[in-house]
C-alpha cells in the first residue's frame, strides 16, 4: 500500500493539527503529540478524532492486525 505523498504533505492531526507521520507498516498515522494513531483503511486515512487509536494499543488494533 502506499499513500499519495502530496497528500501527506497536507495532513495534520484533527485533534492537535500537529504533523503526522506514516507508521512503518503504512496502516496508520501517528501523531506524537496526542501520542495516537489515526488507521489507513483500505488506503484511505480514516482522520477521525473518536477513531484514533492509542499508541500503546497500536499493535493489536492496527488494521493489518485483524486481518
Amino acid at each position: 500500500m502506499s499513500l499519495n505523498t502530496e497528500l501527506l504533505s497536507i495532513l495534520v492531526c484533527p485533534k492537535c493539527k500537529g504533523d503526522i507521520e506514516l507508521t512503518p507498516e503504512q496502516d496508520g498515522l501517528i501523531c506524537k503529540a496526542c501520542n495516537v494513531a489515526y488507521p489507513v483503511v483500505d488506503e484511505i486515512p480514516v482522520m477521525l478524532v473518536e477513531e484514533a487509536i492509542p499508541l500503546a494499543d497500536w499493535p493489536a488494533k492496527r488494521p493489518s492486525a485483524k486481518k
